[in-house]
């Protein structure tokens, strides 16, 4: 198989390694330019960031806020495409207020726009950002409430394809707490940059109500999160950041809207708690950087293309985020359900290994996870569950990733491991229920959250 970390493996015969590393050379090329075509931006999550609207200069700003700490994400959403529907005008005249759930805490926060997938300049008039007064509301804590600026201007346009960095703002985020980001934007701008399933409902109101406390005004709700792909904050619980690069398992598709209950959610909760009790694990945040349907290796359609393979996205949804230390990648399933045929697990493994190569290369540790069974599952063949069988044979012999975490292991039935344990099981033998969701971030070891990428030879 595929050769990997320790370096045991059996190397294949020199024309399969070639046929390989030709397949996954190409679908990179393919990736940079298209990604280099729309100005996505540079590969280093820093210096990508000195070059938007509203970034570098606007951090050095003498009078932005002061603070201290370390600067984390504190949550983050993969941009998927164009919302279906607003083609032509896009949201324009209403205020679009996103509810998202923070991990860490902080003092100071900035956000992050994105018109990736705008076909025209978007123009954001005003903008906000504050402390949701609780749950499954639209209402702000009043005294929490903030104007966003973009380099001193509270407006900003935003090119088609591209993203901007809001200047920083001190508020008092909490930690597992909900954040308000509300935008307002007067004119037509062609399609939504949008992440469809966001588990968590946001609101709509006719208007500009950016700077509304109440909530009143914001009668329309929404299953999406719009425009905003991050939140940072700068604080002191928070030595850096975990990315989780998955899919609808990680994306957390079937999980209940709301209750922030995706295994990634967990895991962030799991690590908050070790730290304060004192356990040697680091202080980081976790965001969720899933994509329902995603692969390792294919894209879905458009120019740029809507929902990118992980190959393809790594650099913007992984190494784009602030401080990232530790990658967590859960991929794979995909590539085997939808592959016309029958996959090559030695592809897939091969996409994966560029995955890593790209981390270990900013020396960042990669950590990832068996794929999970689905038997019973309408996409479920018996050449299937071979192919995922080979890949996380792989995965476990330690080929291919610095750590894992055995997904599979955790939520299989033991009287037949080729499907979900019934209370694990959300009803369609692929996704996890609540309980399965649990049980995924219960099962990963924090420990191997330590350390970095492994020194090379």
């Amino acid at each position: 198989m595929t050769p990997g970390r320790d370096g045991g493996a059996q190397v294949p015969p020199a024309r399969q390694r070639a046929l390989l590393a030709a397949i996954v050379a190409a679908v990179v090329a393919v990736s940079a330019a298209i990604y280099v075509g729309v100005g996505v931006g540079a590969v280093d999550g820093t210096s990508e960031r000195g070059t938007l609207a509203g970034g570098r200069g606007a951090q050095n700003n003498p009078a932005a806020p002061a603070s201290t700490g370390t600067w984390v994400a504190s949550w983050a959403t993969a941009p998927v495409g164009g919302e279906p529907g607003t083609e032509t005008t896009g949201l324009a005249g209403r205020s679009v207020r996103n509810v998202v759930h923070t991990s860490a805490g902080g003092t100071s926060a900035r956000v992050t726009l994105s018109n990736l997938y705008g076909q025209s300049p978007l123009t954001v008039s005003h903008a906000s950002i504050a402390v949701a007064a609780g749950p499954g509301t639209a209402a702000a804590l009043a005294d929490s409430l903030r104007p966003l600026t973009f380099a001193g201007s509270p407006s900003v346009v935003i090119p088609a394809g591209g993203q901007v960095l809001s200047d920083v703002v001190r508020i008092a985020v909490p930690h597992d707490g909900d954040v308000l980001i509300t935008t307002y934007s007067p004119t037509a701008s062609g399609p939504v940059t949008y992440h469809p399933h966001a588990r968590q409902i946001s609101y709509v109101a006719d208007g500009e109500h950016t700077r509304d406390a109440t909530g009143a005004a914001y009668t329309g709700q929404s299953t999406f999160w719009r425009y905003v792909t991050a939140l940072d904050v700068l604080g002191n619980e928070s030595d850096g950041t975990v990315v989780v690069l998955g899919d609808s398992l990680t994306d957390g598709i079937t999980s209940t809207a709301g209750a922030n209950r995706r295994w990634p959610d967990v895991l962030s909760d799991r690590l908050r708690d070790a730290v304060a009790a004192g356990r040697d694990v680091p202080r980081y945040s976790v965001v969720n950087e899933g994509i329902s349907g995603n692969q390792v290796l294919a894209d879905g359609l458009g120019r740029p293309a809507e929902n990118p393979s992980g190959v393809n996205r790594f650099e913007r949804d992984v190494l784009g985020r602030t401080n990232v230390k530790v990658v967590v990648v859960a991929l794979g399933i995909n590539d085997i359900l939808r592959h016309p045929g029958t996959a090559d697990p030695d592809v897939v493994v091969a996409g994966l290994n560029v995955l890593v190569e790209r981390a270990h290369a900013r020396g960042l540790k990669v950590v990832g996870a068996t794929l999970m069974p689905f038997r019973g599952h309408r996409g479920y063949t018996g050449a299937r569950e071979a192919v995922r069988q080979a890949i996380n044979a792989e995965i476990r012999a330690g080929r291919v990733f610095d750590g894992v975490v055995d997904f599979d292991a955790a939520v299989r039935d033991p009287y037949d491991p080729r499907r979900f344990r019934v209370e694990y099981d959300s009803g369609d033998h692929l996704h996890p229920s609540d309980r399965g969701f649990a049980r995924m971030g219960e099962v990963f070891d924090l420990r191997d959250l330590k350390g970095g990428a492994p020194a090379r030879l």
